[in-house]
């Protein structure tokens, strides 16, 4: 048996336990290696089915946002 893991769902993991870990103040380069941790995330999202319809849903609501401010 063959088990393989998404690299993405490995750093979504990893965000949820970094993000999930404490409430005291981070350290500077706790915070950089949570942002970077995310871009990578978000670079291998962005490319997937998932990823245009998280971007196509945050769209739509960005367009009812907008549209609900115009007369």
């Amino acid at each position: 048996m063959v088990m393989t893991i998404d690299l993405a769902v490995l750093l979504a993991v990893v965000i949820f336990v970094l993000l999930r870990r404490r409430v005291a103040p981070r350290t500077k380069l706790d915070t950089g290696m949570t942002m970077a941790v995310v871009l990578v995330f978000g670079v291998l999202i962005a490319p997937t089915a998932f990823g245009h319809w998280i971007l196509d849903a945050v769209g739509e609501l960005a367009q009812g946002v907008s549209d609900t401010g115009s007369p």
